[in-house]
């Protein structure tokens, strides 16, 4: 049964299911048959992210698709489980409670930074990272708005007000056109659903001011996963570049570049997406 406040619209509601997998009360999409994917949104998006990708994976395979502690429509039982570590002990949780194996983990921005991590706790045979947050934000806003986050997260009333001043439809267009991705009606009235969400402005919040990489940076070029990158050059959150050094620190990486689209490519251009990471599945050791 899909959670209660996910709207009758919402993409793949007839396909989702709560998990109780503590500590949290996960909202995960599974549809498809075959080996697993499991797909990790980035943060301030939910599932719904992949909503155009998914029927192109899940005629190959069993793709699970959580929403993040705190975000979209997974209840969240621990605030202070929002840092890289725990969240990603968190999801490894969650496959053994699902009884999943996963044969590989696509993850986008902040996503991917996850899979990443998740590397060693779920050994999956590959990774995908679609525009990877790997590094620090660059310009004033990289100082400024972390702090602020920080701030935010630790004041209750906060996500309330927030979700009211930018729970609009001109404001987030604003956000989505910032990230090089504008969108369309429909994928604007999905983010403009979660923009108006308290809790899920509240998870967000607690995500970044938790969101530590420190240590998975450090351990880049220990990671033998078989991993893709894929950045785009219109991205204006994540810099293409970010993919592209971190690709050249690890020892399995290989990198690609999609010109025009932004840091929601795979919204935008789903089966260009799909083509890369189909193509790199294919190549690896067959379940």
């Amino acid at each position: 049964m899909p959670p209660d406040r996910m709207p009758q619209d919402w993409p793949y509601r007839d396909k989702t299911r709560r998990v109780a997998s503590r500590p949290h009360d996960w909202s995960v999409v599974d549809i498809g048959k075959g080996p697993c994917l499991l797909m990790l949104h980035g943060a301030g998006g939910a599932g719904h992210s992949f909503r155009n990708l998914i029927p192109l994976l899940a005629t190959h395979y069993r793709v699970i698709v959580p929403d993040l502690p705190g975000q979209g429509f997974t209840r969240s039982g621990a605030r202070g489980r929002y840092g890289i570590d725990a969240m990603a002990e968190d999801v490894a949780t969650l496959c053994k409670t699902m009884d999943i194996a996963v044969s590989a983990i696509i993850g986008h921005s902040a996503g991917a930074a996850l899979a990443l991590r998740l590397s060693p706790l779920l050994n999956p045979k590959g990774i995908v990272g679609i525009n990877a947050a790997l590094g620090a934000f660059d310009g004033a806003a990289g100082v400024m708005f972390p702090l602020l986050a920080r701030v935010l997260a630790v004041t209750p009333f906060i996500p309330h007000v927030v979700a009211k001043l930018w729970g609009n439809p001109a404001t987030v267009n604003k956000l989505l056109t910032a990230t090089g991705s504008p969108l369309d009606a429909a994928g604007q009235a999905q983010y403009l659903t979660l923009v108006r969400d308290a809790a899920h402005v509240d998870g967000t919040l607690g995500m970044m001011a938790q969101w530590r990489l420190d240590d998975l940076m450090r351990q880049l070029p220990t990671i033998a996963t078989p991993t893709l990158l894929i950045a785009s050059s219109g991205d204006l959150a994540v810099p293409a570049r970010i993919s592209r050094d971190a690709a050249h620190q690890m020892s399995a990486a290989s990198y690609v570049e999609l010109a025009d689209h932004g840091h929601l490519v795979h919204e935008e251009a789903p089966q260009a997406v799909a083509d890369l990471i189909l193509h790199f599945l294919a190549g690896l050791t067959p379940d």
